[in-house]
């Protein structure tokens, strides 16, 4: 059998009780390593799970997949994916291939950041479509989430931007030197995606969204020290939401009372939030 197992979003305490035991069934036990991070180390998961760890880097799952596969038509093998299982497509596309050598599949299911999103007081029926951001580089700056954001905008849904994670990313005098020499990890803040949804509105000019729209960020939700504060994207600009990983919500215009209450819990200037409250969405106190 193969076990994809979803860990939820912080520690090793966070997966579940079936998973757990999916875990302590298997021969070999695969960490991905590469869409999502958990705020522990390898070593806590293993003293948790009473069971040896590999890390699977995305080379591992995109191209030898044959290796987390073996044998598991004969014995239990669990791959295990921070939050839920079927946040990135990669998963997916190993579950097929699963399936086309014969192998059974299960799935357990966890938190992830698409549903636990609702801490910060939005409802997630209100939530449209999700938008991922990558770093900018100097020659490449893609807009394509843009367009998502303004149809989201229109209707007057939130968006949830997922925010860039560099890991075993190699430079390019490297990769075509072809050294297995990579750089350190990156994680892209809610202050570094807010310069880039700028710089974008900026060159397109279509008000998806400006300055003075409300959002909300959060960083290590799930944990006990998750952060999340809301105001304007500007406001937000030069908050410090510390360690890794974070996220931004866009908050759309259909905001129900009860949304604006728990923003205001947030607010990291409540008078201003109030000013935009009342000026952009008719709500007062």
């Amino acid at each position: 059998m193969l076990y994809i197992i979803g860990l939820g979003l912080a520690d090793e305490r966070d997966i579940t009780v079936k998973g757990l035991e999916a875990v302590k069934s298997s021969e070999r036990v695969y960490l991905e390593s590469y869409t999502s991070i958990l705020m522990v180390d390898k070593q806590r998961l293993e003293d948790f799970y009473g069971k040896e760890v590999t890390i699977a880097y995305r080379e591992t799952v995109e191209s030898c997949s044959d290796e987390i596969l073996k044998d598991a038509d004969k014995v239990n093998v669990s791959f295990l994916v921070v939050g839920d299982p079927y946040g990135a497509t990669t998963h997916t596309d190993l579950v097929i291939r699963a399936r086309e050598l014969g192998i059974p599949v299960k799935t357990i299911h966890n938190a992830s950041i698409m549903n636990a999103v609702g801490a910060t007081g939005l409802q997630l029926y209100t939530f449209g479509q999700t938008i991922s951001m990558v770093f900018f580089t100097d020659s490449w700056r893609p807009d394509s989430f843009y367009d998502r954001v303004k149809e989201n905008s229109t209707i007057g849904l939130h968006t949830l931007c997922l925010l860039d994670i560099k890991v075993r990313e190699q430079s390019m005098e490297n990769m075509l030197r072809n050294r297995p020499i990579y750089e350190p990890p990156r994680y892209m803040t809610v202050n570094e995606a807010i310069e880039q949804l700028l710089e974008v509105e900026e060159k397109r000019q279509e008000k998806a969204y400006t300055g003075d729209t409300l959002a909300v960020g959060v960083s290590r939700v799930g944990s006990d020290d998750q952060i999340i504060k809301a105001g304007t994207l500007r406001q937000l600009l030069d908050v410090d939401f510390g360690k890794p990983l974070h996220s931004l919500v866009i908050v759309g215009h259909r905001l129900h009372l009860l949304e604006a209450e728990v923003l205001r819990e947030n607010a990291v200037d409540l008078e201003g939030l109030n000013v935009v409250l009342r000026r952009d969405y008719g709500i007062d106190r």
